[in-house]
């Protein structure tokens, strides 16, 4: 756990009984923080309520503080909100297969730039460099389309003009 009850409750004390609100900055809470130190605390209301839900306000801040974490959210700044932490994006070759895979063993150009985000040159051309690998057979479908095959993705081999 991130949050300790004890250091929550002395800080809690050493803020004149949270009318300046250290608990609350410990706890994430900047805006209440802010609050309670500029109003005493809500002219001490706040900080009795605060002597009696600290233990809530601690376990709330620690589920917060896991979800988080498991979410995959780092950087995290009470302010600013949740900045996610950056993935790695798919390579196109990936994005590629992974289309193969789903239709049949059949991609196009145009399948791969808008899945990608990639300009359909770029697209073209990772589909050619697969094909000149031997992974993939460029088709002509009889509407005149260029599909790239991947025959291990695929469950027939129909509706092509050789």
């Amino acid at each position: 756990m991130r949050y300790n009850l004890t250091t929550a409750y002395f800080l809690w004390l050493i803020s004149g009984f949270g009318a300046l609100g250290f608990h609350r900055f410990y706890l994430g809470k900047t805006g209440t923080g802010l609050l309670w130190m500029f109003s005493g605390g809500l002219g001490g209301l706040g900080c009795l309520y605060d002597l009696i839900t600290l233990p809530r306000q601690v376990r709330e801040a620690n589920l917060a503080y896991a979800a988080r974490e498991v979410v995959g959210y780092e950087n995290y700044s009470q302010g600013s909100g949740f900045i996610p932490h950056m993935r790695p994006s798919e390579t196109p070759e990936r994005v590629i297969l992974r289309l193969a895979k789903a239709n049949n063993g059949m991609v196009t150009a145009g399948e791969v730039a808008i899945e990608a985000n990639i300009a359909i040159e770029e697209a073209q051309r990772q589909l050619d460099n697969l094909a000149k690998k031997g992974i993939a057979q460029v088709r002509v479908r009889s509407s005149g389309v260029l599909v790239y095959f991947f025959p291990e993705f695929s469950k027939e081999d129909t509706d092509f003009v050789d």
